[in-house]
């Protein structure tokens, strides 16, 4: 897909993965919205602030049908927002888990069908779900993030296949250790954010699997740094 003028919508759009992809985009001529509770701090001509909670399906399709509206139709929507929370099983609180599942899978699933309700009638498009190497394997102290993103990552499976007869590419990206707001309340890992990926390294990677030929899916990609390992944690 040649981006320039391309209309992509980030959800998770204020720091880190997402402000980082926004920015590729941007110097690759596209038009691109972002989508996040908090105010993104980017000033471009050709980009857009749409303040949402992607749990919400009103929410959601509201942002999706002003982007058309402002932008044009939606060619790119890269589902990026996720949040964690780190605790031994027993410490998570009934509101952290609803909100873990909230927004790192329903999020996804939400952003899905609007990307979809705006690329169906123009046979052609891409959705992007940023997932985790956490869909790989358990890690403890992650525990409730990891069932949240192994349901994205079957979910993204599905929705491959529901997709292509559409002539619309899914693609699941599965970064390992990325440095970002991610780590702050994780007490119980040993996290040395030096050795880890920087947002931008992850947006590199989407951007080249979206400007791919659009008759070649890359359906999944892992993402890590040379020294990204499983860390050691530390006693309950």
């Amino acid at each position: 897909m040649n981006l320039s003028h391309q209309v992509c919508v980030i959800t998770g759009g204020a720091k880190g993965i997402g402000l980082a992809t926004a920015q590729a985009l941007l110097a690759r001529g596209a038009r691109v919205a972002l989508l996040d509770l908090e105010n993104v701090a980017l000033d471009h001509p050709n980009a857009l602030s749409i303040r949402c909670d992607v749990s919400n399906a009103a929410a959601v399709q509201s942002a999706a049908d002003q982007i058309t509206e402002q932008l044009g139709p939606i060619s790119v929507w890269v589902n990026n927002a996720g949040l964690a929370r780190h605790r031994w099983i027993p410490d998570y609180t009934e509101a952290e888990i609803d909100l873990m599942l909230a927004v790192n899978l329903k999020g996804t699933i939400l952003g899905s069908q609007a990307a979809l309700k705006s690329m169906i009638p123009h046979q052609r498009g891409h959705i992007i779900n940023v997932i985790s190497t956490a869909s790989l394997r358990g890690i403890p102290s992650e525990t409730v993030y990891c069932a949240a993103k192994w349901g994205v990552r079957g979910f993204t499976q599905g929705l491959a296949e529901e997709a292509a007869p559409h002539r619309i590419r899914v693609t699941a990206i599965l970064p390992g250790g990325v440095d970002t707001a991610f780590w702050d309340d994780a007490s119980q890992r040993q996290a040395p954010k030096q050795l880890f990926l920087k947002p931008e390294h992850i947006a590199d990677g989407i951007v080249r699997c979206l400007e791919m030929d659009d008759f070649c899916v890359p359906r999944e990609l892992v993402l890590r740094s040379l020294d990204d390992s499983d860390f050691t944690v530390k006693p309950a």
